[in-house]
């Protein structure tokens, strides 16, 4: 396979003949500051076994130019050795000692050693990011998880900087402008895992001690950093106390002490995904540092995603699947923990499983539904599959699968198999059948039909109660129904609720049971009185979609924000949710359970789901001619609601995000006018910065935001974020001239770093533009393997996907990208992925408009 890509079949032939004993890679980056220096110099030395002597190899790099390569001694011409993505070298020895010389280049797409300017003060950061193959940006490297080997790094940087990786470094060298660092040699990892951050970082340091179980103390130094313009917002000892709950909780279960010395957490700039759990240095996107008041929904999502980066320290760092099919052994686990974890580390976060119920578990069921889903434990050929593999499934699906199994094997047995895959393992790599085999050790079951059933299967099951009842109102048969492709055992318990004193909905049976075939029998619950909701996989226990009989809908209709329990409601959320997805609700009705009952409920996190997911059902579920009749609502009801909410509480916030959202009407832009000139007031709402971009926002796609107020408001906020959001603002004004600058911005220039890419995307991509947006259609399906061919995956997967012309909702569109997918058969599989995804999203929409229209 030549190019960039990497496949399965390659990467098992060079692990069959070649042990890696240990990298020294030396990093020169003290031309970072200079933005004409677009490269830095790197020098990796490798030595490593091979099993036949005489055989040929090649290690992976992506580098502007390669200057030396040298094995055992012996010089090769880079001309002949270096095809642009690979190093060749043959005649290999027993013992080898390769080194390679090369000028890698800096990034502006976070993908490899990603640069960043600071606009508040000129200070340039770097950091690196490589899943699941970027270290080859940087070094030379055999780019595989199973070819583990201790790592080495030099790093000489500016002076005034600090520099930090996944180890402690041994010492720092003083020459002129410049200091070198060492580091001393990791534990044996995976290439990926590796990480370089370098600048003027503002640090907070603590420490964590533990008494191990042989009388030792184990001793972790723990920091935290950000860039020295967020030093102001940045809350450490929250992030770092969060830390220490964690490593205490996962010290209790796991029963293995933490294996990798330090722990830093660098939160970086333009980073392209939620955090990267690299051994003793992770990296998380800047945006957990909130510069403005935020709900405590983003408090909680910040201590998840920091507990998730944690538990990876042993499921993904300490043992690795052997190739990305295996993904899910760290990803789903590490999904799994995070919310786990919250609860069981005694964070204040008490209601994560309502959370993860209601958001993560959505992603899974939209996921599991396209066309192009996956078994858990899927088929990657290559690297373009991995990095599409980061996906529902993997995370949510997978997380959901694992809660599953705690409840089916017990979380005692559980944990304990968990230790015990951890001492068998540590350092090494695995497969779906080493962690399966602990698991029947500790637990005692034959887990070989549970894992045929959950992990190797794809697709979603929809359990329906159906309840038959006598002339007295009493049950004389409860069944659950199952439907799906796959019928799995699933073990669930089933709520009967009814009305309090109060009035409120409240649970009186709970029945648990597995339900297995098409039909199952709820034995206990004959001659029960008929409750009023009869909620199926009540506590969430396992992993379906759920539905409800007639009368149980009646009274979500009626009643949905009355019922008491928290999780119990989510569930019910996240039930007509899907209804509505499914075209079996129509988008109208879910909008108005929205407008009746949102403003009941407790949950900040819940609340925020339900306002992205009622703005999704009138965008593009609705019936088109009720469209602007369902705008209207929603921006009255978020006025409504936020004059009614609790001044300064969060729901206060959500609510003034919701109306900045669906402002369109005088009205509604006259508040936001108002709030932004502090002529108009809610009482104990503070319009601080980031609500100023979404209210300035809200006036640039109605057209009433003029270049020199936007300007203006970015000269007060002349900051990264401030910059992003101005040129978000700018691509969101609804006029030709706007879209066709954002598009030019994106396509026909790779300048951008990948956070202005995202922010042109989003402002071009209003779907209250649709009718400007239109005419991009054609040029978009032309653009596609050129774009493909041409730019980072990362960025190539951004655009594919944010420019697709998912607004139109029409059969001519769905036609077109019929069209170009029957046209372009031989076309990447990862970029054909990504288009009958989003067509198959399309197709979705319309059989929802479909509905609501009926």
């Amino acid at each position: 396979m030549p190019g960039k890509n990497l496949s399965r079949d390659e990467a098992q032939q060079r692990a069959s003949i070649l042990a890696v004993e240990g990298y020294q890679v030396r990093l020169d980056v003290t031309s970072a500051p200079d933005p004409a220096a677009a490269t830095f110099r790197s020098t990796t030395t490798v030595t490593f076994r091979c099993s036949r002597p005489g055989a040929a190899t090649f290690l992976d790099l992506l580098a502007p130019a390669v200057h030396a390569v040298t094995l055992n001694g012996r010089a090769i011409d880079p001309a002949t050795a270096y095809d642009g993505a690979r190093v060749h070298v043959d005649g290999l020895a027993a013992e080898n000692v390769l080194t390679v010389e090369a000028d890698c280049a800096y990034s502006r797409t976070g993908e490899g050693l990603h640069r960043f300017t600071d606009p508040v003060d000129g200070e340039t950061y770097l950091y690196t990011h490589y899943e699941p193959a970027d270290a080859r940006r940087v070094f030379a490297t055999f780019e595989q998880p199973d070819l583990k080997a201790p790592f080495g790094f030099t790093v000489t940087a500016p002076a005034a900087w600090d520099v930090w990786s996944n180890a402690v470094h041994d010492k720092v060298t003083e020459e002129g402008a410049a200091r070198t660092w060492e580091f001393a040699p990791t534990q044996p990892i995976s290439s990926y895992l590796t990480a370089v951050v370098a600048g003027p970082y503002h640090v907070a340091r603590d420490h964590y001690s533990r008494g191990l179980a042989d009388g030792t103390t184990l001793e972790i130094p723990l920091s935290a950093m950000c860039r020295k313009s967020l030093a102001q917002y940045f809350d450490a000892d929250e992030i770092l106390g969060v830390t220490k709950l964690g490593l205490d909780f996962f010290h209790e279960e796991f029963d293995y002490p933490y294996p990798f010395g330090k722990y830093d957490q660098a939160f970086v700039p333009e980073y392209n995904i939620g955090a990267m759990e690299n051994p003793g240095c992770v990296t998380f996107r800047e945006e957990f540092v909130f510069r403005s008041k935020v709900t405590d929904a983003a408090y909680e999502g910040r201590a998840n995603v920091i507990l998730h980066e944690m538990a990876h320290m042993w499921f993904g760092d300490l043992v690795t699947m052997r190739w990305w099919d295996d993904l899910w052994l760290k990803e789903s686990f590490a999904d799994f923990m995070g919310s786990y974890g919250l609860i069981g580390a005694r964070t204040r976060y008490s209601s994560a499983w309502v959370t993860f119920a209601n958001q993560r578990k959505a992603w899974a069921y939209r996921q599991d539904q396209l066309p192009t889903t996956h078994p858990i434990t899927a088929d990657i050929r290559d690297l373009e599959d991995a990095k599409l593999n980061f996906d529902g499934i993997t995370y949510a699906k997978g997380a959901a699968v694992l809660k599953q199994l705690v409840a089916y094997v017990g979380s005692e047995a559980f944990f304990e198999g968990a230790r015990r895959y951890f001492k068998r393992h540590a350092f090494g790599n695995t497969e779906l059948g080493d962690l399966l085999g602990v698991l029947e050790e500790t637990s005692g079951r034959d887990l070989k039909a549970w894992a045929a059933a959950w992990l190797q299967t794809a697709g979603v099951d929809s359990l329906t109660p159906q309840v038959t009842t006598d002339a007295e109102g009493r049950i004389t048969e409860l069944a659950v129904l199952q439907d799906g492709t796959v019928l799995r055992p699933h073990r669930i318990a089933i709520g009967l609720y009814d009305r309090d004193a109060d009035g409120s909905l409240v649970r009186t049976e709970r029945i648990e049971l597995d339900v297995t075939g098409n039909r199952t029998v709820v034995a206990e619950a004959a001659g029960r009185p008929r409750p009023a909701l009869v909620l199926l996989n009540d506590d969430d226990l396992t992993y379906c979609k759920i539905r409800f009989d007639s009368e149980s809908l009646e009274t979500l209709r009626t009643g949905l924000g009355d019922i008491h329990d928290e999780l119990a409601r989510a569930l019910a959320w996240s039930a007509v949710w899907n209804l509505t997805r499914d075209g079996l609700m129509p988008a109208r009705d879910y909008v108005a359970l929205v407008l009746r009952f949102a403003g009941q409920e407790g949950n900040i996190g819940v609340l925020q789901s339900l306002h992205a997911q009622a703005k999704t059902a009138v965008d593009l579920y609705a019936d088109p001619a009720w469209r602007g009749e369902g705008g209207r609502q929603l921006a009255d009801g978020a006025l409504r609601e936020l004059r009614e909410a609790v001044p300064g509480s969060d729901h206060q916030l959500a609510w003034a995000r919701f109306l900045a959202q669906t402002a369109g009407g005088a009205e509604h832009l006259g508040l936001v006018r108002g709030l932004l000139a502090g002529s108009a007031r809610i009482d104990g709402l503070d319009v601080d910065q980031e609500l100023r971009w979404s209210l300035w926002l809200a006036l640039a796609a109605a057209g009433q935001a003029g270049d020199e107020e936007l300007a203006g408001e970015l000269a007060a906020d002349n900051t990264a974020s401030g910059k992003r959001q101005y040129t978000q603002c700018l691509a969101a004004r609804p006029t030709a001239e706007a879209k066709a600058a954002a598009w030019s911005a994106v396509v026909d220039s790779d300048e951008l770093p990948n956070a202005l890419v995202e922010a042109q995307i989003a402002g071009f991509a209003l779907p209250a533009h649709r009718d400007l947006t239109a005419l991009y259609a054609a040029p978009y399906f032309k653009l596609l393997e050129r774009v493909w061919a041409e730019r980072t995956i990362e960025i190539a997967m951004r655009i594919v996907s944010g420019f697709f012309p998912r607004a139109q909702t029409s059969e001519q569109t769905l036609a077109e990208a019929d069209a170009w997918l029957d046209g372009h058969p031989q076309a990447a599989p990862a970029l054909r992925r990504l288009v009958l995804e989003c067509r198959d999203d399309l197709a979705r929409a319309l059989r929802a408009q479909a509905c609501d229209r009926a």
